[in-house]
């Protein structure tokens, strides 16, 4: 029995995963361009390609099993994952009721809001992980030809820097910026109220697909709603949202007011922040986007949404942005966003429940994270340098670890990895671009750049290619840095190669079964 689970891992392992990136690429490039000619029924063909795809499945559930954060987590099932037979069994099962396909209720975990609310998590079973991970390789390339350049939530190739940098463009000394006010926009329970109407009318899909999201909304309805919602928690959930919401973001914008200078919005997920010139009306573009809401089944929070001047400061995605009394622009991590993370660092440093070298190993990727998120932002000040955080973590590393002054220095810094800060050095996604256009120059090229160090100079130095595969590093899959003579502590740049994350997994595996 050993012996036959070892033969279906290797299989599993030596699948041509190069071959299933390229082919479904070609097919999502093919869908992204014949919705950019509007040529529809080409796109759904070719869609429907997609489904059929062998690729495309077992990358559907290599995606939901090995890549995505929530991996382990249980659907109604049970299961936390697949043996690799169950996988092969269920790449079958894609293959025969992709066009059909009846979604299994939704298991439901509540998450506490900050704002002392509850947030109810809705986890489908793998199975329809991987069905919606399939959908969203059919939907997704063909949505992107339509999305707004500001929407950077959810997006392929997009992220919360392309937005912070977005409100730096327009809110900068140069613009004028201490002289504009912004409207803090959030949607009242977004995804609990979206219209199922506005999605499926919306919706660049075959028939056999949409019957399928259809199902996969209608498996997650709130009791009293049951027209309204996406489950939060599914593949394919973000995506949806951002189908729905599509085109708010051109509704205030000062070309339509017949001015030269441009005044847009930058909207994240159902985050927004609307710019405004001094003159404008905010109480009337307000009742604009409360109409376009009220259409899909939304409406504006009250108690969130505000007007607010820039010389003032506002928060949006975990930055404080402020045009200071001189008009230079500022962004900070917000207080709410420092107080979460202060609480993770000292539950760890306080706990009884580990020594000092488990919690620098427990710390380390919590602090590199959050200075990596923050590191296109202003630093300075003891706060955000983390300096009491670093002396309280010494004292106690001292106190437990009973070594020198010099071993407990090297916890520390091992527990408070450096980031190197470049304050609103971020580089923007152009325009409309889509990982879908073909450029793939441009993206993996954009992909280095979105890493510093050692990550920064492998890349280059294998010319943005994965040094397994060979593929280009064009997609979302992150990028992990290699040792390749499997020390860990051998940072020489000889040793350290650039590979895709899946790359690295199966690398592991193989070493890990010889």
């Amino acid at each position: 029995m050993v012996r036959h689970n070892r033969n279906i891992s290797e299989l599993w392992k030596e699948l041509s995963w190069k071959k299933f990136r390229v082919n479904l690429f070609k097919l999502q490039k093919r869908v992204y361009k014949a919705v950019q000619v509007k040529d529809m029924r080409k796109a759904r063909s070719l869609q429907k390609l997609i489904l059929k795809s062998k690729s495309a499945r077992f990358l559907a559930i290599r995606q939901v099993t090995q890549l995505n954060a929530g991996k382990k987590t249980a659907g109604i099932d049970g299961k936390k994952s697949l043996t690799f037979e169950e996988r092969f069994i269920l790449e079958k099962t894609l293959a025969k009721h992709y066009i059909n396909w009846k979604h299994s209720g939704l298991r439901e975990i509540p998450i506490p809001k900050k704002d002392g609310t509850m947030r109810m998590l809705k986890v489908p079973t793998i199975a329809d992980r991987a069905w919606q991970c399939l959908a969203k390789f059919a939907l997704e390339p063909a949505h992107e030809a339509t999305f707004h350049a500001h929407s950077y939530g959810f997006r392929t190739g997009r992220s919360a820097h392309d937005a912070q940098r977005f409100l730096f463009h327009y809110l900068r000394r140069n613009c004028n910026g201490i002289n504009k006010r912004v409207i803090e926009l959030d949607i009242e329970k977004c995804f609990d109220r979206i219209n199922h109407s506005a999605i499926m009318d919306s919706l660049i899909a075959p028939s056999g697909l949409k019957l399928g999201i259809f199902r996969c909304l209608k498996a997650g309805v709130n009791v009293g709603f049951p027209d309204q919602g996406t489950p939060q928690g599914g593949v394919v959930s973000p995506l949806l949202a951002n189908i729905a919401l599509n085109g708010i973001e051109a509704i205030h914008s000062s070309k339509n007011a017949g001015h030269k200078a441009n005044y847009p919005s930058v909207r994240y997920a159902d985050d927004m922040v609307i710019i405004l010139r001094p003159e404008d009306n905010d109480v009337e573009i307000l009742a604009k986007i409360s109409e376009f809401l009220a259409a899909r089944g939304m409406k504006i929070s009250e108690k969130k949404t505000k007007t607010t001047a820039t010389k003032d400061g506002f928060d949006f995605l975990g930055w404080h942005f402020k045009c200071q009394k001189n008009g230079k622009f500022k962004s900070t991590p917000s207080v709410d966003n420092f107080k979460a993370f202060r609480k993770k660092v000292k539950a760890i440093i306080n706990s009884s429940n580990y020594g000092a070298k488990v919690k620098a190993e427990k710390l380390a990727p919590i602090v590199r994270g959050w200075r990596n998120y923050h590191r296109f932002c202003k630093m300075d000040g003891s706060r955000n340098s983390l300096y009491h955080m670093e002396s309280r973590a010494f004292k106690v590393f001292n106190k437990e670890a009973k070594q020198n002054r010099y071993s407990c220095k090297k916890l520390l810094d091992k527990a408070f990895p450096a980031v190197p800060y470049s304050e609103n050095k971020h580089i923007n996604v152009k325009g409309e671009k889509s990982p879908y256009d073909g450029d793939m120059a441009y993206w993996s090229e954009r992909k280095s750049k979105l890493y510093d160090g050692a990550t920064s100079k492998a890349l280059k130095k294998q010319n943005h290619s994965c040094n397994i595969c060979g593929l280009k590093f064009a997609d979302d899959e992150k990028v992990h840095l290699h040792h390749i003579d499997g020390n860990h502590q051998n940072w020489k740049p000889k040793n350290l190669v650039a590979i895709h994350e899946s790359c690295h997994d199966y690398h592991h595996m193989s070493k890990s079964e010889s």
